[in-house]
């Protein structure tokens, strides 16, 4: 029997408007043939285990091969075969329902977004790389006919008898001249190593040389040989498909070098494995992050039965936890025609939740195990924490918990026990709670030892995602603030019954600003005098701590009206200070200009904000002054 026909859609030619949308990926013609041969091998395995299949399965190893003076790549299977009818049923018309309509709304769609879900290809993505495509079938059927299919790429096919002897499918592509790239060993063992490394039928790409001993030598040393063996491209059985409880720590970590073998071991790692409401396995693996926050993106892989789909994972994965490392396997993840871009769908949503939850449980169950070796891995793991409390609800309501904050001191605390610690110190007049904090303890050491000396705790908060923390977190405590420790003079920051009153006079005061001002002659320092204790120094120069804040969210992203805005101090002026005692009984008025900017310049010394000119004329003063 020969038969030609036409495949049943009602326009000219489907292909070019295949090629149209995934030439940019034309790569995964290889996936999809690769995929259609596991899923036939799958096939037979199950009906022989129904008890349906009688015959012997044999070596079901599907192979790839090439041929680059014919310009061909082969897929061959020993799956289910099909036969004649079931070529026409399959290829011609299921593979093609709905193509009519497809062709009328997207042939003139500008983005491969826009036909999501619309279409599936599967097989017809051959097309991509092929003039022409051959399908030589032989069915599992007792006394079943050989049978081959030919299309060249129109809509016309043709069916005739084949001459395969063996159960299953072959597919053999004609390549086109634009993509004999695909003819090359070390394009297409690339391409499996991408697509095909996991999958569950062992993929042969013809053979490879290995070193095996070989006897001993005169010296009774090892000898070694070369042999071909069978090029086995993937590992059938890999660990996110096993129970977690034959598993051992050197799995998961050799697992992970398999993943990315130039990376430090991981922290820890979390097994997915649900399958209801929806099926989702993997491993995630928490890295060593530390202050790296956007190098690490897109290293989780997705998988659908263990084919790889792409490593753009923004949609399933909640956004905090990106920096994460692993694998996730899901066949209940909507995919369009290229399979790279994921659908809005609802168990999208519900994945995305079952991830943040188990990541928050694990987090939460590693904490309270052993407290000590989480504080050890908590420079790592805080951003991933931090991240996830301001961009999830959820994730906070568990993460307060087991987010722990560090002092300047090195010690570790919860949020509730923070509280209770510096309650009872740390609380103004107002009945207002302050925290204190740090982002640059070399920079900020005289504040904090300001603030030490009377007893405060100061946080540590230097990571690039903290001055976001510190918002939010305002946000959420109750009659509480943060303040950082160099926004202004401790007494100022915290401020409690009974402080220190400026003993100058108004007139005097007035006169101490009129000198600072002219010393220091820049009008984005704006002078004023107060009172402090008078072991303080004479002069602070701050920032406000909304300002600062806002300049510090802006340097880390967001807020970039303020990152743009000049840059504005007040010069607190200590009247109670011995220097400023100086200052007022001196007959001078150079001497006091003089004074008042060595003062000054002090305070921006212990900033860090004395530069140039101004750090070499403070330099030379002060020798004329010793």
């Amino acid at each position: 029997m020969q038969e030609k026909g036409t495949i049943s859609i009602h326009t000219e030619n489907i292909f070019p408007i295949i090629k149209k949308f995934l030439y940019s990926d034309n790569e995964i013609f290889l996936r999809e043939l690769v995929s259609n041969a596991v899923d036939a091998t799958q096939k037979i395995k199950r009906l022989a285990a129904l008890g349906e299949y009688k015959g012997e399965l044999g070596d079901l190893t599907i192979d790839v091969s090439f041929d680059k003076e014919k310009k061909t790549i082969t897929v061959s299977d020993k799956g289910l075969g099909m036969t004649a009818e079931e070529i026409k049923k399959y290829i011609n018309q299921i593979a093609f329902s709905g193509a009519s309509e497809f062709v009328e709304k997207f042939k003139d769609a500008k983005d491969a977004n826009e036909i999501i879900g619309k279409f599936g290809l599967g097989f017809y993505s051959a097309f991509m790389v092929a003039d022409t495509v051959e399908i030589h079938s032989l069915s599992r059927e007792e006394g079943a006919a050989p049978a081959k299919w030919v299309c060249d790429g129109s809509t016309e096919f043709e069916i005739s008898p084949g001459e395969k002897t063996e159960r299953g499918t072959d597919v053999i592509l004609h390549i086109n001249s634009e993509s004999e790239e695909f003819l090359d060993k070390w394009k297409l063992q690339e391409i499996l190593d991408k697509y095909a490394k996991f999958l569950p039928v062992p993929i042969r790409f013809g053979t490879k040389s290995e070193s095996v001993e070989d006897g001993v030598d005169d010296k009774g040393e090892k000898k070694w040989k070369s042999v071909e063996v069978d090029n086995i491209v993937n590992t059938t059985n890999p660990i996110w498909t096993q129970a977690p409880s034959e598993l051992k720590d050197e799995d998961y970590l050799k697992f992970y070098k398999e993943l990315y073998p130039m990376s430090e071991d991981p922290l820890f790692w979390i097994h997915l494995n649900v399958d209801y409401p929806f099926n989702l396995t993997g491993v995630l693996y928490f890295p060593k992050v530390k202050k790296d926050f956007e190098l690490q993106r897109n290293k989780i892989k997705l998988f659908s039965r263990q084919v790889f789909i792409t490593d753009e994972v923004k949609d399933i994965v909640p956004e905090f936890l990106m920096l994460l490392h692993g694998v996730i396997d899901s066949p209940d993840i909507p995919l369009n025609v290229s399979r790279s871009f994921l659908q809005a769908d609802s168990n999208v949503k519900k994945i995305n939740n079952y991830i943040t939850k188990k990541v928050a449980d694990k987090l939460g169950e590693l904490f309270k195990k052993d407290r000590k070796v989480y504080e050890s891995k908590w420079g790592d793991i805080g951003l991933f924490v931090k991240y996830g409390m301001i961009s999830e609800d959820k994730f906070y309501e568990k993460g307060k918990d087991f987010a722990l904050f560090t002092n300047t001191k090195g010690e570790y605390y919860t949020l509730e026990e923070y509280r209770e610690k510096v309650k009872p110190f740390q609380t103004g007049k107002d009945d207002k709670l302050v925290y204190l904090y740090a982002t640059d303890p070399d920079k900020q050491d005289s504040f904090i030892q300001s603030a030490n000396k009377k007893d405060y705790d100061v946080l540590l908060m230097d990571s690039p995602i903290d001055s976001h923390f510190i918002q939010h977190l305002e946000g959420k405590l109750e009659n509480a603030s943060l303040k950082r420790v160099d926004a202004d003079v401790v007494d100022k920051l915290i401020e409690k019954e009974g402080g220190y009153e400026n003993l100058l006079t108004e007139e005097q005061s007035k006169k101490v600003k009129e000198i600072f001002e002219k010393a220091i002659n820049n009008k984005t320092y704006s002078v004023e005098v107060q009172g402090s204790s008078p072991e303080e120094l004479p002069v602070t120069v701050t920032m406000d701590e909304f300002m600062r804040r806002m300049k510090d969210m802006a340097q880390n992203g967001g807020m970039g009206f303020y990152g743009a805005m000049p840059d504005n101090y007040k010069v607190g002026v200590n009247g109670n200070h011995p220097v400023v005692d100086k200052i007022l009984k001196s007959e001078d008025a150079a001497e006091q200009e003089r004074l008042a900017k060595q003062a000054f310049d002090l305070a921006l010394l212990s900033q860090g904000l004395l530069k140039g000119k101004e750090l070499t004329a403070f330099v030379k003063r002060s020798v004329e002054l010793i």
